[in-house]
């Protein structure tokens, strides 16, 4: 005889405790972030093969063309000619059928913003004497602290402004030309150039290796989080979610070295010898000549007007 209990149905959803459906975590918001980001750096590859004009250089004169450029973009002390620099940036991300706004959200996503957080002191006159700009407050004189003597008022200095303006759009240019390479070249074709310009073994394989296998490491990340999430119940506190994650860590960092290892081992046996081998074979045309000429004339030309050696 079947008891009654048994032949109830209901098809509603569980009521039970087990399925809870909350707000994600900040492993979970910091895991997807970071994998997020790295997802959008394969879009990389889209943009190398698009007929653009950066595209279309010899890989060999675009590396020395950008690394000239970066180089006299750290010499420069000017702001206009930084933002000069920083104009050619976005005018060849167009050229090379970029987005322009997708351009300039990549490059001041992250560097740029810290470097202008990092040069926030630098308007002060706490820090950096200059005339004052803007005032903020006016203590009076013999303010102490401690056995430090304070300034009589706090203030923005024109000196500091700009110094901080130099320095964040330095390295606004610097990145953008990174990024610029970046997106129009190739991975493996970057490597292979960089070997091409005398750039060690060790160095190239060790950037190789990083960008290759940096998703491997958080596709495992992200496993090792899925598999606890579904193994759990109901959520900790922040404490033990950073506890997890030490422990994670150190779990992730085994498995890594583990992993290098015998990828190692397999390529070693396979005959890899640190040189990037691949089927395209780089030609120099003429264009290519007069387009790294170009580059590396007009960072040195740069770099003289800056140091007001040319007026």
């Amino acid at each position: 005889m079947i008891p009654d209990w048994m032949k109830e149905t209901d098809i509603g959803p569980c009521q039970c405790s087990a399925v809870h459906h909350g707000k994600k975590g900040f492993i979970g918001k910091t895991t997807d972030g970071i994998l997020g980001f790295l997802e959008e750096a394969l879009v990389s590859d889209s943009f190398s093969k698009r007929d653009g004009f950066l595209q279309s250089l010899d890989p060999r004169a675009k590396l020395v063309s950008i690394l000239s450029v970066i180089f006299a973009t750290s010499l420069i002390g000017n702001l206009k000619l930084l933002l000069f620099v920083y104009i050619l940036t976005l005018i060849f991300a167009y050229l090379s059928k970029i987005d322009v706004l997708f351009f300039i959200k990549r490059v001041w996503l992250f560097i740029p913003i810290f470097a202008g957080i990092i040069a926030i002191p630098m308007i002060f006159n706490v820090f950096f004497p200059g005339d004052p700009l803007i005032r903020l407050a006016d203590f009076g004189s013999g303010i102490h602290l401690g056995p430090f003597s304070l300034s009589d008022s706090v203030y923005i200095t024109r000196q500091g402004v700009h110094s901080a303006a130099i320095f964040t759009m330095r390295v606004a240019a610097c990145v953008s030309a990174v990024v610029l390479l970046f997106l129009t070249t190739p991975q493996k074709v970057l490597f292979k150039s960089l070997r091409s310009v005398g750039v060690p073994k060790i160095y190239v394989f060790t950037l190789e290796m990083a960008y290759r296998y940096i998703f491997l490491l958080t596709e495992m990340i992200r496993e090792i989080y899925i598999a606890r999430k579904a193994r759990t119940i109901k959520t900790g506190g922040m404490f033990e979610e950073q506890k997890w994650v030490g422990g994670r860590i150190g779990y992730t960092l085994i498995r890594s070295l583990d992993t290098s290892e015998k990828v190692h081992a397999a390529m070693m046996s396979r005959g890899y010898n640190g040189d990037v081998k691949i089927m395209q074979e780089f030609k120099m045309r003429n264009r290519d000549y007069i387009s790294g000429a170009i580059a590396v004339s007009m960072s040195v030309l740069l770099v003289l007007i800056s140091h007001n050696i040319i007026r």
